[in-house]
């Protein structure tokens, strides 16, 4: 259990503390600073490398949450409603990152790539928007998981 602990927390703590990072400080610091054709390529290069955690995270979240869920109550009819919360929160912010990454990330790579500013920043303010929704609920589960017993 206690390697299930740890690598549950660590996926949660890179996955939602990356995301509130991202938004909360490196998002306006690189908009005060830098013109649309040095701010875009960070953010594509700042998201090859944090998706990749990314990924991780949610292949690690699921596995790790349901290795705990089923050693303690052997059945999801016996999972508390907190850990119910917890797992239908966690599918959501799982599919709004798959969204993010097939769609307005590619979009996103793509016009970067090709040097089309406009529509690589349309693609950044929609991931921007999405990663808002995910780094809400990343919150609200986290606080679910420490005071939702």
């Amino acid at each position: 259990m206690s390697i299930a602990i740890a690598l549950h927390l660590l996926s949660a703590v890179i996955w939602v503390g990356g995301m509130f990072f991202a938004y909360m400080a490196l998002r306006p610091a690189a908009a005060s600073v830098l013109e649309p054709p040095q701010r875009l390529p960070l953010w594509d290069q700042t998201f090859v490398r944090f998706f990749k955690w990314v990924w991780g995270a949610i292949v690690l979240l699921p596995l790790t949450g349901y290795w705990m869920a089923f050693h303690l109550w052997a059945a999801m009819g016996h999972f508390p409603l907190y850990v119910h919360l917890m797992q239908g929160i966690g599918i959501v912010m799982i599919l709004i990152y798959l969204h993010v990454f097939f769609a307005p990330y590619g979009r996103l790579k793509r016009a970067v790539a090709q040097q089309d500013w406009p529509t690589a920043g349309k693609a950044l303010a929609q991931i921007r928007k999405l990663i808002a929704v995910n780094t809400a609920l990343g919150l609200i589960v986290v606080v679910i998981a420490s005071a939702g017993r």
